[in-house]
């Protein structure tokens, strides 16, 4: 509230301001990036990502097939062709193995892909080394979707900071929030100078209005910047809260048998655990992931099947994939939790009473 009130008693309301600045600066520093540009989305600043990789009509982009769908639209904004990639078993992310069998088709038809883009599933890290090898075997650059990972770091490092390019989002669900908004951010000042420039309809310099590129209205606001400069302060704490919430689960649902969950594969991951997810093998638990769900909805609790693999919507049901089906088995057996970090003890006891019933 001391940054919105600032704004408000400068009469600075509209996008540019101190608190934009100030935001920028305060990711970059979280991060570890040279520069973050804050944005009106996390999905604008994916289509500028792109935008700066020039990708255009029929260029190939290989994506991440688990997540959300605002991974992929950008890639059909700019009518080129996305390229889905399954997910590896240990942390639901791109699978390297399918990765490099996906940019070998590219090749063979002529192209190279222009941008791969990982995205780190509800907080999971990807499996960042072995993919940024390969990016770089092929020279191609890896745009990270780390929307829903913010706060989670690989072998010490914040995800993000990887590739040539990384998105943040602070959408209204997420671990922070501006309400409305994302980030742009690389250690390439250029990339995000252009992006400023983009993202404020591309103004040349001039005393009237000149443009010699397409630009876009994309520029968070001074107000919602406002918001992110208090998150960003108690980000840490939301993080603990996140990671506490997780072990919570963990502890009463330990030892039923059938029950999974996104696990940090070894001392290199270090997860926000945005969201806490389970696989409900349906052979071994005597119920299945529906089953589950509707039960918990009759006491008004809301989870929600994990992400529906994009090479499986039907907006998308003619781009190539490769895969072996991993993504889909999570779709058909895998369930989001209730994860907010503002959840009451009573809730929890509540939670915890009901999903124990539904798995009896």
């Amino acid at each position: 509230m001391r940054f919105v009130q600032e704004a408000y008693d400068l009469n600075w309301v509209a996008p540019l301001g101190a608190n934009v600045d100030g935001f920028e600066h305060d990711i970059a520093q979280f991060t570890g990036a040279i520069q973050a540009a804050a944005l009106s989305s996390g999905t604008a600043a994916l289509h500028l990502a792109l935008i700066l990789a020039s990708v255009g009509p029929g260029d190939y982009v290989i994506c991440q097939s688990m997540t959300f769908s605002a991974s992929a639209n950008p890639i059909a904004y700019l009518g080129a062709i996305p390229v889905f990639v399954d997910s590896e078993s240990d942390t639901w992310n791109m699978s390297p193995v399918f990765l490099d069998e996906a940019i070998q088709f590219c090749l063979s038809q002529g192209k190279k892909a222009k941008a791969i883009i990982p995205v780190h599933l509800y907080g999971m890290p990807a499996n960042i080394n072995e993919i940024l090898e390969i990016a770089e075997k092929y020279d191609i650059p890896m745009i990270e979707d780390a929307a829903e990972s913010l706060g989670s770091t690989y072998q010490g490092k914040v995800t993000g900071n990887f590739g040539r390019m990384g998105i943040l989002s602070f959408n209204g669900n997420k671990i922070i929030t501006t309400s409305g908004g994302g980030a742009l951010i690389s250690d390439d000042e250029k990339l995000i100078k252009k992006a400023r420039f983009l993202a404020t309809q591309a103004r040349d310099a001039a005393a009237h209005y000149e443009h010699s590129q397409i630009g876009y209205n994309y520029r968070m606001s001074n107000i919602l910047a406002g918001i992110g400069r208090g998150q960003m302060e108690v980000l840490p704490d939301r993080v603990k809260q996140k990671r506490a919430i997780n072990e919570w689960y963990r502890s009463f649902l330990a030892g039923i048998e059938g029950i999974l969950f996104q696990s940090e594969p070894d001392e290199d991951y270090c997860s926000n655990f945005w969201l806490t997810t389970i696989t409900i093998d349906p052979d071994l638990s005597g119920v299945s992931r529906e089953e589950v769900r509707l039960k918990l909805l009759e006491e008004e609790i809301e989870s929600r099947p994990l992400w529906k693999p994009m090479h499986k919507q039907p907006i998308f049901k003619d781009a190539p994939f490769f895969g072996d089906g991993t993504s889909e088995d999570l779709f058909a057996k895998g369930l989001c939790l209730p994860s907010g970090s503002n959840l009451t003890e009573r809730e929890k006891e509540r939670i915890q009473i009901s999903l124990l019933e539904a798995l009896e």
